[in-house]
């Protein structure tokens, strides 16, 4: 399961670079990036293979979101190293420090002792 969660980020990252690359308006990144080559090919060439990429990667991302849930376990139980870490773990609360009372009180000056 997480083979597909890491295939998933990747495929996305590489997803939003080709996108970044490509401008609307044909030219973009790609038109000044490739250079000579963009000479030989043309732009519509490199716009061409931007859109391909983006819809491959689009699909492959589409697949792994469509096939992930078939590896997930149907009758809901966890694996076995997750049971021995909650059934493992203590139940003890922990301690609480308090401070102690002080063993004698003075007023505060210019108050009224009472306790006298």
């Amino acid at each position: 399961m997480i083979v597909f969660g890491i295939l998933i980020i990747i495929f996305s990252v590489v997803l939003g670079l080709i996108i970044l690359i490509q401008n609307p308006k044909g030219g973009g990144l790609a038109g000044s990036l490739s250079g000579f080559g963009n000479q030989l090919m043309g732009v519509k060439q490199s716009t061409d293979v931007l859109e391909k990429g983006t819809w491959i990667f689009a699909a492959i991302i589409g697949l792994l979101c469509l096939m992930s849930p078939a590896f997930i376990d149907k009758d809901g139980s966890s694996s076995t190293a997750n049971d021995a870490l909650i059934n493992n773990t203590p139940t003890t609360v922990p301690k609480t420090n308090t401070p102690a009372a002080p063993a004698t009180t003075t007023p505060m000056p210019g108050t009224v002792d009472t306790s006298k």
